[in-house]
């Protein structure tokens, strides 16, 4: 079977696995691959060690640089790529920024994100990997990056929450969230067929529950 969508993608809190998953399927399927640039970011480690100075320039250089992204999405498509596949959701911008910045900078911070996002590409469909903020510091310190040692299981169950939250006060579109808990899809093929399942239907606009 087919992937029905142009644009999907798959999304999660920290250390859910979205990219490696984004990478699988689109090697797997001949799909055109978009990658969020976390590692471009300077303000990325001063950001982990002092959160109050450093989240609105962290939060500005993320949206500019996924919007340089996606606005060449937007005007320049692989043609002999089947779809496309992102590791990020562009509203994603909002979910952190409300969770990182001070009352009076995240509403200079959602000026500019409205002004911009109007003109980038939504997805049609979203895959988002749940998972509980044990196994995900785990995943994160099998990753082993320095600036990340300072992520709190607190910091992220606000993150998946503020997901959750936003997910469900604006289901334009379908969004699959996965309870990917019991699934290891880079160890075993059966969870990574289980999930690439999932973006082979079709859905109604809004929230579908998924568990196995």
């Amino acid at each position: 079977m087919t992937i029905p969508y142009n644009y999907i993608v798959i999304e999660g809190c920290i250390g859910a696995g979205k990219t490696t998953f984004s990478k699988m399927l689109a090697e797997d399927c001949n799909a055109e691959l978009v990658l969020e640039q976390f590692a471009d970011n300077p303000f990325l480690p001063k950001f982990y060690e002092d959160p109050i100075h450093y989240a609105l320039p962290v939060e500005m250089h993320f949206l500019m640089e996924r919007y340089r992204q996606l606005s060449h999405l937007l005007s320049a498509r692989d043609m002999f790529k089947d779809f496309v596949v992102g590791d990020y959701f562009i509203d994603k911008c909002i979910i952190f920024s409300k969770n990182n910045l001070l009352p009076d900078e995240f509403n200079l911070y959602s000026t500019v994100f409205n002004t911009i996002s109007s003109y980038l590409p939504k997805p049609e469909l979203i895959i988002y990997l749940y998972n509980e903020p044990e196994r995900l510091l785990r995943n994160i310190a099998q990753r082993g990056r320095e600036y990340e040692k300072h992520i709190t299981a607190d910091y992220l169950n606000d993150i998946q929450q503020s997901y959750l939250n936003y997910f469900r006060q604006n289901a334009s579109i379908p969004i699959v969230l996965v309870d990917a808990g019991n699934l290891d899809f880079v160890s075993s093929h059966e969870d990574y067929l289980k999930i690439k399942g999932l973006v082979q239907k079709h859905y109604d606009v809004g929230i579908h529950r998924i568990s196995w």
